[in-house]
């Protein structure tokens, strides 16, 4: 290798080519551990490594005590696993059951790099750790990386991914609107997208946030925009939550632009032509955008062609959040200004715009906006196509007062959640609680990264990614056994041994040359039984490869419904520790054994080759 990559033939290299030679040798470094390392290396202070000196800092690079004595325990001759021997490793440490040996010789193939040794049907140190590193090596089972669960089940049997005023990529007042919210939270498989429309100039009706000084995107965009990713990250149904505070004519402009622009995507009709008994299932509704709104009457009414006399429009759910959005509006003695105008309570317009017309209600499907009553009110009528909308702090006191009904409701029918309107800095909730009780479209403030984001991008990182994710059998049978105290066979303990790090980044904006003092917090999110988080001891100065070895213990109540947190920190004494990387992913996905597990930054995109390596 050195010497394919010694461009002169001058057998010494400096450390721009060294780091194109490392590329080549498909070896991941971060930059300042491999210039520090270059540096010790360089012996003779050129400035350049020789051949010898080049391997030295190759196995510094490289070389992990750890996986080595690993290796160790099961090759008999130290220099390499048999078939055999990994085929133990795989069953024994990894618990791999089935088809072990098509896999042992499947990691040969693709992770040995010497072909001598690849020959031999055997896997070298370097191989070893190859593999360990590798997607198969990962914590996240990569089977359920693709789409594996059964998307046949009616829509409210699975926790959707949502965002909330998905068009604001700053804070709730004075934040940027843009068809940029739009794309991020569709790249990133979110499957319940929020348009806030007002009357605009020039008959176009505007997306913004209502009664603050946000910026405004043309209706007409955000539907091309809709029309244009819906489907590039995932297959599964889309839906648009409208809160609509337009005038009549303008609605008239929102309706022809959804079906203009969106076209068959848009769905006009129940799938059959009859008027349901359950939802859907994400699967019958591949492709298709489902508008979620008011609606006159009931679907019955849409499907039979309209009555004669005037049926009611439906109560808007989004009434409480508006309203709430004006008496924050009041409270932060924001303008009222042309957005305002005519919206007072008991205005003439106001009772205009009470009104609906038709042709944007017969839009309206399965996502009938209704005002929510209480559970007793909502089983008598008994309609899977209507959707309430509850504040978080009202679905925390749902949650307290009569949670097992809760989860009853939300096996036949959807609920939204959205964040609190005090929640002026785009600041998110814990989506954990609402999911315990099977709440599907909980809404979060996509743009604003932190620990609320990351569970919501761990347990969507699965299934393809594709926004959906299957409820446990218990949130979804209609007769759920009491969630604090859960038949079975007792809790399950999660032992997780922390054994090292492997190049982690620098703090964001620390001092030139400072080193991390890097610590582990593992986090269990889930039923409150199950809340939990144990941390390690820091390690002072040592971001490149840092030893912890500390065995952390839980116990699951409910496994079905934790996931798991990791977080590496930098720890300082005198004030919060510093952010370094962390991981999510559900219980259900944990591979046990050996694993790595690929740190991702703040805003969760990945930090390679920024890994921990574990023991489950």
């Amino acid at each position: 290798w050195f010497q394919k990559a010694d461009k002169n033939k001058d057998g010494r290299m400096n450390f721009k080519e060294v780091q194109r030679l490392l590329k080549m040798m498909n070896v991941d470094m971060n930059e300042d551990h491999a210039l520090r390392l270059f540096q010790a290396a360089d012996k003779s202070e050129s400035g350049t490594l020789e051949g010898e000196e080049f391997v030295l800092f190759y196995k510094a690079l490289t070389q992990r005590e750890e996986v080595l004595s690993l290796f160790q325990d099961f090759s008999e001759d130290g220099k390499k696993l048999t078939l055999l021997e990994l085929v133990d490793f795989l069953q024994q440490e990894q618990l791999e059951d089935e088809g072990t040996e098509e896999l042992a010789m499947e990691l040969i193939d693709k992770y040995e790099p010497s072909e001598t040794v690849r020959a031999l049907h055997a896997l070298s140190a370097d191989g070893f750790l190859m593999y360990l590193c590798s997607p198969e090596g990962s914590i996240f089972n990569p089977q359920h990386r693709a789409l594996w669960q059964d998307m046949n089940q009616p829509l409210c049997h699975y926790f959707i991914s949502s965002s909330h005023n998905t068009y604001l990529i700053e804070d709730q007042i004075r934040g940027h609107s843009s068809i940029e919210g739009y794309i991020r939270a569709l790249k990133r498989g979110c499957r319940c997208l929020e348009v806030d429309c007002w009357d605009g100039p020039n008959g176009e009706p505007m997306v913004y946030h209502g009664h603050t000084f946000t910026s405004k995107i043309p209706f007409r965009e955000v539907v091309s925009t809709l029309g244009k990713y819906a489907f590039k990250t995932s297959d599964y149904p889309v839906i648009l939550s409208l809160e609509n505070h337009c005038s009549m004519e303008q609605q008239e402009v929102l309706a022809q632009q959804l079906k203009t622009i969106l076209g068959e995507q848009l769905l006009t009709s129940t799938t059959d032509g009859r008027i349901p008994t359950q939802l859907p299932s994400p699967e019958e509704l591949k492709h298709k955008s489902l508008l979620k709104g008011k609606k006159i009457g009931r679907l019955e009414d849409t499907l039979d062609g309209p009555e004669d006399e005037a049926p009611d429009v439906s109560d808007d759910d989004n009434g409480a959040e508006a309203e709430e959005e004006r008496r924050r509006a009041k409270v932060g003695g924001l303008s009222w200004g042309p957005a305002g105008r005519g919206t007072q309570p008991g205005s003439a317009l106001q009772k205009d715009k009470e009104s609906l017309v038709q042709e944007l209600s017969d839009c309206v499907i399965y996502c009938k906006n209704v005002s929510f009553r209480g559970f007793q009110e909502a089983r008598s009528h008994s309609r899977p196509s209507e959707i309430s909308s509850l504040s978080e702090a009202k679905a925390r006191k749902l949650i307290r007062d009569a949670g097992n009904e809760f989860v009853r409701h939300n096996a036949w029918q959807l609920t939204r959640i959205y964040p609190s309107g005090m929640r002026t800095d785009s600041s998110n909730y814990s989506p954990q609680e609402m999911w315990n009780v099977g709440c599907q479209i909980v809404a979060l403030n996509f743009q604003t990264a932190g620990m609320e984001m990351d569970l919501c991008d761990g347990l969507f990182s699965q299934n393809g990614r594709c926004g959906y994710v299957a409820k446990p059998h218990f949130l979804a049978s209609s007769t759920p056994s009491d969630l604090s105290s859960p038949e079975g066979p007792g809790p399950i303990t999660l032992t997780i041994q922390v054994i090292s790090g492997q190049q982690l980044p620098k703090v964001a904006n620390s001092k030139e040359g400072a080193i991390i003092d890097p610590l582990v917090r593992v986090e269990i999110h889930g039923v409150p039984a199950d809340q939990a988080h144990q941390e390690t001891k820091y390690i002072e100065n040592n971001g490149f490869n840092p030893r912890w070895d500390e065995t952390l213990q839980f116990q699951l109540h409910v496994p079905e419904l934790a996931l798991v947190r990791f977080v590496v920190e930098d720890y300082d004494k005198t004030s919060r520790n510093d952010f370094v990387g962390q991981f999510t992913l559900a219980f259900a996905n944990i591979k046990p054994g050996y694993r790595h597990i690929h740190l991702l930054s703040k805003d969760g995109t990945g930090i390679p080759p920024s890994s921990l390596f574990v023991h489950i």
